[in-house]
């Protein structure tokens, strides 16, 4: 069941997203997002259409209270090929489907949505390698752990394996190094990893 996610409209996805995630009003939701920037009287307009432009605070706010991505409140995702239909955007996005635009916006490569320009292209494989790097990371905090409890292990086997674990460990902290190299000779200021540097 696709239930908000094919919606309509983003403030009928909104109302609809609302119900689903256990906020039986407006009032319920607004006292659910801290900031104070969207009120019962706010989502009352969005949710009846009556408001349109909304800021982005608001809806990354009201998103964030809904527990719900971002893309699924902007676009019908339960209905993939269907067109975009956020109110007031330009002519350049008649014609975009939800899933072409959930790949726009998160800039997925490879995806049913083509950039239209080699700088586009670029700052997606930026963020796709950023994105890679941020796995590439929590994978290595995973596998310190496992090696840290193998060796407190009196297991024999887990203790003879351990070094398996470990060369996992660090192709893993070079793969890393080499990502975030390659981002930092692009331009981007990463936070530095002690054991990957």
């Amino acid at each position: 069941m696709a239930g908000f996610r094919s919606e309509g409209n983003i403030g009928a996805r909104i109302k609809l997203a609302r119900k689903e995630r256990g906020f039986r009003t407006t009032r319920d939701l607004a006292d659910a997002i801290p900031g104070g920037n969207v009120t019962q009287a706010i989502l009352e307009n969005i949710e009846s259409g009556r408001k349109a432009d909304i800021s982005i605070t608001q809806l990354l706010n009201i998103a964030r209270g809904l527990g719900v991505p971002i893309s699924m409140l902007l676009a019908p995702i339960g209905t993939p090929d269907a067109e975009l239909d956020l109110p007031n955007l330009s002519d350049d996005f008649a014609g975009m489907t939800a899933a072409e635009f959930d790949c726009w916006l998160s800039a997925t490569p490879a995806s049913s949505y083509r950039p239209r320009v080699a700088a586009e292209r670029v700052d997606i494989d930026i963020l796709t390698s950023l994105r890679e790097l941020g796995s590439l990371r929590r994978e290595i905090d995973r596998l310190r752990i496992v090696v840290e409890t193998r060796k407190a292990s009196r297991d024999r086997d887990l203790i003879e394996t351990n070094h398996l674990v470990q060369k996992r460990l660090d192709r893993i902290a070079q793969d890393a190094a080499s990502v975030a190299s390659l981002l930092e000779n692009a331009g981007l200021e990463l936070p530095q990893d002690d054991e990957e540097s």
